[in-house]
């Protein structure tokens, strides 16, 4: 109870008066998002839990798999596997975690430090949250079980059943596109603006890549995963604009029934 309400004070902090905000392009509110943050991290860990509690294929199961069985679009990396570009990922994975942090030596956006790291707090529980409810309810077997190189011990690991959709891919484009966002919203007349948000769309594209030729991911699953981060790393500060108008909200939900967004509009 202490670390909950530890972090609740942190966000408290962090969000800042209205005052503190006036020559912010965002409006950032405890009571708006801290339920937020706290539902996104709630469903990433519930959606965490169902991706551990899958069960792998049986040996007659993975036996009985055929290329043919993967539809004609993401066929061709069926059997892909590359411990190296595995490992090759994570750099540019892990790396872009660290981009929303770079943009905060640009005066504009570090002035604003605070309410920056609630709103790329915000991004990722929502990314993690629509990520694992995805991927803890679909099975689909990743494109190394379809190698006959890869061993059976591999193949059937609960976690070779978690390719839909693309996790690295939509985690990297959540933050790259996140620091992109807020450089371009901070920053409105800088011409390092172009080059920021091509930065920005190469490094997870690399990523989704690199996850390809591994075999952990066909394409659909790398484009899926793609444009759900760069949604996410976009939508969540946008909706925080005090020029969005039209008051959308954007929250992920589950339920008894459903898994998925609840969009609202207040007017």
């Amino acid at each position: 109870m202490k670390h909950i309400l530890s972090v609740f004070c942190i966000l408290t902090l962090l969000t800042g008066s209205a005052s503190a905000q006036d020559d912010s392009p965002y409006k950032t509110s405890f009571k708006v998002d801290a339920p937020i943050i706290a539902a996104g991290m709630g469903l990433s860990a519930y959606g965490l839990s169902l991706m551990q509690d899958k069960s792998g294929m049986s040996e007659e199961e993975i036996m009985a798999l055929s290329k043919k069985d993967v539809n004609g679009f993401d066929r061709f990396s069926a059997g892909y596997d590359s411990e190296s570009a595995k490992k090759i990922s994570d750099f540019p994975f892990y790396g872009s975690f660290a981009t929303p942090f770079l943009m905060l030596l640009n005066k504009n956006v570090g002035n604003k430090a605070g309410q920056v790291l609630v709103l790329y707090v915000e991004t990722m529980a929502v990314t993690g949250a629509f990520f694992t409810m995805t991927n803890g309810n679909v099975e689909r077997a990743r494109p190394l079980v379809y190698s006959n190189e890869v061993d059976i011990s591999d193949k059937n690991d609960a976690n070779a059943l978690n390719s839909f959709y693309a996790g690295h891919t939509a985690a990297t484009a959540s933050a790259t596109f996140f620091a992109a966002k807020i450089f371009h919203d901070f920053n409105p007349d800088s011409p390092a603006r172009p080059y920021v948000w091509a930065a920005a769309a190469a490094v997870p594209a690399a990523v989704g890549y690199l996850r390809l030729k591994a075999g952990k991911h066909f394409l659909s699953d790398n484009l899926l995963g793609y444009g759900m981060g760069a949604a996410a790393g976009i939508l969540v500060p946008q909706l925080h604009k005090k020029t969005n108008k039209r008051n959308i909200s954007l929250m992920p939900v589950s339920g008894k029934y459903f898994n998925g967004a609840l969009m609202t509009y207040t007017f």
